[in-house]
């Protein structure tokens, strides 16, 4: 397979002797937590040169930063809430990603439904687009007639329906823009670890020591650190409690759930905004990965952090409705949906009554060193991160200056040979370690896996440079097999079995073990349950 094998620059270490070194050195920080935040954290305090170690609980994003509506968007609703702030950084930001991710982060291309009747009407929402596209240095958005949006839409047909508005955000694949990141502040010399949870916080001297447990082995390790940055997400507050303090709860967890069906049930060109004629929510649905992503709702979470999030009946209909009021030809129904997913977003919490009208800015708190980060948005993670950062630096002892220079490296040449399409999804996946991962990779594994744009390789290069322990780890979060193929990817895993059991070196009894479990994550957690 030529160099399919090498280990590219930003590479994970060996595990456990990385591990049994790492409470030999006083760290700057560590960063508890592996979303996007805590991803956006590390790389940028690893480019201020800063020794920074990362540890995750479980996997690399695990929690919200996998289960987002997978859009880098300047946070329209933000703005017709009068949070002119966040949505400038927002918008901002997405054009930096655009930029610096073009094929992760791609311009996605939205239609808003101009419905008889319905507020906030035509006049006012062109204004706040107006305002959105201003604040991107963009031209403003255009009106498109009936017969104009029937023809960008076809089967677009809600009550009332006179015309559209057509405007752009952007769109990504969130775990895989966790992982990019990831990649980056390893290249900068950051170690991270999943499946390694922090057991105890105490201060010592001028810093913390912090004991940490490997879940793969049970072992323990306690680390120094000058400071600790807690982006644990809807965990957050239980980190901050367990430094011995007597803290106010900072977070109101919210779960917001999607669905998932074969772009052939609702095939759209371009994403389709909306407000659901029940409540006045945003509910939108796009092409995403070959397949039609609904969403989202937006509701207080109150069960159990340390249990995945799963959606509602009452949610599912909720979002199938809105469907079928915007398509009524399309009829979908609950046995149309291939998956579903449910993350539990780590909100600030406030004093707004509707989990809808909660703030989505972020703030920082510095508990004597131990710093969280909480709230904010999938596309401003590197402010989030400056800001945390600023104040972490008098712990740390080092000046802080925040910096302009790109979060991820320009994506590395391909051999001209291979198509545009797959020379864009590797570059996607692996930026400026494509070329090492993939060159001399033979055709069979530059397919894509049938009914979905996922190609072989994929597969391949995460069971050999991914830190994939768990089956749900590759088939969830390395790959998006889990949540576009039927049954969580059942027919494929004799397949997945012959093509990465030997990189994983599991044997066939762990396999099976992993069958097992990964069949029980996606039958409790990412298939719709009993609509009665």
């Amino acid at each position: 397979m030529g160099r399919l094998s090498d280990a590219p620059q930003g590479a994970f270490p060996p595990r456990e002797p990385t591990l049994a070194r790492l409470g030999d050195e006083v760290w700057d920080l560590l960063v508890v937590g592996g979303g996007i935040s805590g991803a956006g954290v590390a790389q940028q305090a690893a480019q201020a040169g800063w020794r920074v170690l990362l540890a995750e609980q479980r996997d690399f994003a695990w929690g919200a930063s996998s289960r987002s509506s997978k859009l880098v968007h300047g946070g329209l609703r933000y703005l017709k809430q009068g949070d002119l702030k966040t949505t400038l950084h927002a918008v901002r930001e997405r054009e930096r990603l655009l930029r610096e991710a073009p094929a992760l982060v791609r311009a996605q291309s939205f239609l808003w439904a101009d419905c008889a009747r319905r507020p906030p009407g035509r006049w006012l929402m062109q204004a706040g687009l107006m305002v959105y596209d201003r604040m991107a240095r963009q031209h403003g958005p255009h009106w498109a007639d009936l017969a104009a949006t029937q023809w960008l839409a076809p089967g677009l047909a809600p009550a009332g329906l006179r015309g559209s508005l057509v405007f752009h955000d952007a769109s990504t694949d969130d775990a895989r823009l966790v992982l990019r990141v990831l990649q980056q502040a390893r290249q900068l010399g950051a170690v991270t670890f999943n499946d390694l949870g922090v057991q105890a916080v105490q201060k010592q001297g001028g810093g913390f020591s912090v004991r940490l447990r490997d879940a793969l082995t049970g072992r323990e390790h306690t680390v120094r650190s000058r400071c600790v940055i807690n982006t644990t997400g809807a965990w957050g507050d239980r980190l901050r409690g367990g430094g011995g303090l007597p803290l106010h709860p900072l977070l109101r967890p919210l779960r917001g759930s999607h669905l998932i069906v074969p772009f052939w049930r609702l095939p759209v060109a371009q994403a389709i905004s909306f407000m659901h004629p029940a409540d006045g929510r945003p509910v939108f649905f796009y092409p995403w990965e070959g397949a039609t992503l609904i969403g989202t709702t937006d509701l207080d979470h109150g069960d159990d952090l340390d249990q995945e999030a799963r959606i509602s009946a009452a949610e599912a209909r909720y979002l199938l409705d809105a469907v079928n009021g915007q398509f009524p030809d399309a009829r979908l129904t609950a046995a149309d949906v291939l998956s579903c997913f449910s993350g539990v977003r780590p909100v600030v919490a406030d004093a707004h009554a509707r989990a809808s009208r909660a703030t989505r800015e972020h703030v920082v708190r510095d508990d004597a060193g131990l710093i969280t980060l909480a709230g904010g948005k999938l596309t401003t993670f590197r402010l989030m991160a400056q800001d945390a950062l600023a104040l972490a630096a008098r712990h740390v002892g080092r000046a802080w200056s925040a910096s302009d220079a790109p979060v991820l490296q320009p994506a590395s040449r391909l051999n001209p040979a291979l198509s545009p399409a797959v020379q864009a999804r590797l570059q996607a996946r692996y930026g400026d370690g494509a070329q090492a991962l993939c060159a001399g990779a033979p055709a069979a594994l530059l397919e894509c896996i049938a009914g979905t744009p996922t190609l072989w390789i994929e597969l391949l290069v995460a069971a050999r440079h991914e830190a994939v322990h768990h089956l749900d780890d590759l088939l969830l979060r390395r790959t998006r097999l889990g949540l576009l193929l039927p049954r969580g990817g059942e027919a494929l895993l004799d397949q997945v079995q012959t093509l990465c059991a030997p990189a994983l070196d599991w044997s066939p009894t762990r396999w099976d073990q992993e069958r097992q479990r990964y069949r029980a994550i996606i039958a409790q957690h990412y298939q719709l349950p009993d609509m009665g």
